[in-house]
C-alpha cells in the first residue's frame, strides 16, 4: 500500500514537473522517421543537498550517498544530482529521466521545487533507492544521457536510453 501510493505520488510529481505526456501515433503502416536524440540531459553533477548536514537523520555512506536513518525500508539511501535539461519542443520532458528510474529501479524522493524554479533547463532532485542501485546510477555522472529511437528487427520504432 505504501509503495503504490509513493509511486502514485511520484508519477503526479513527473507530470506537474514535466507536463502530460502525448501520445505517439503507433500505427505501423505510417512510415516514421527516425529521431537521432532528443531530451538530452548534460552537465550531471553530485549536489550537497544542506538536509544532509542533520547528522540525526543522515549519514554519509560514501561518494554523496547518504543514509535516511528514519528510513527503515531497503531503499533508505538518497543521493541529490543535478543537470541541464536540452528539451526538444515536441517531446515528452520526462525522458531521459524516467528511463534513468527504470534502469537503475531508482525513484525521486525530493524534487527541490524551490532550487528548480530559477533555471527552466536546470534541475536538482534527491533520488532514492537501495545502495548497489545508487552505487550503479553514479555512472551517469559527468555523462552526457538522452533517448535514441531505432528501428527494431519487426520493423516497429523503439527508444533506447544512450549513456555516453
Amino acid at each position: 500500500m505504501k509503495k503504490t501510493i509513493t509511486f502514485l505520488l511520484i508519477m503526479g510529481l513527473l507530470s506537474k514537473l514535466f507536463g502530460q505526456m502525448e501520445k505517439k501515433n503507433s500505427d505501423s503502416s505510417v512510415e516514421q522517421e527516425l529521431r537521432l536524440e532528443y531530451n538530452v540531459m548534460k552537465n550531471i553533477s553530485l549536489e550537497k543537498y544542506q538536509k544532509y548536514e542533520n547528522s540525526e537523520q543522515f549519514k554519509l555512506i560514501e561518494n554523496g550517498i547518504y543514509q535516511d536513518l528514519k528510513d527503515s525500508d531497503d531503499t533508505k539511501y538518497r543521493m541529490t544530482i543535478s543537470y541541464d535539461l536540452e528539451p526538444e519542443n515536441d517531446t515528452n520532458n520526462q525522458y531521459p529521466l524516467e528511463d534513468i528510474l527504470d534502469k537503475y529501479y531508482l525513484h525521486v524522493s525530493d524534487f527541490l521545487e524551490s532550487e528548480n524554479d530559477s533555471d527552466p533547463n536546470n534541475f536538482k532532485l534527491e533520488l532514492a533507492g537501495e545502495l548497489g542501485d545508487l552505487k550503479n546510477s553514479q555512472n551517469i555522472i559527468g555523462k552526457k544521457v538522452y533517448n535514441k529511437e531505432f528501428k527494431s528487427d519487426d520493423g516497429q520504432i523503439r527508444v533506447k536510453l544512450i549513456i555516453e
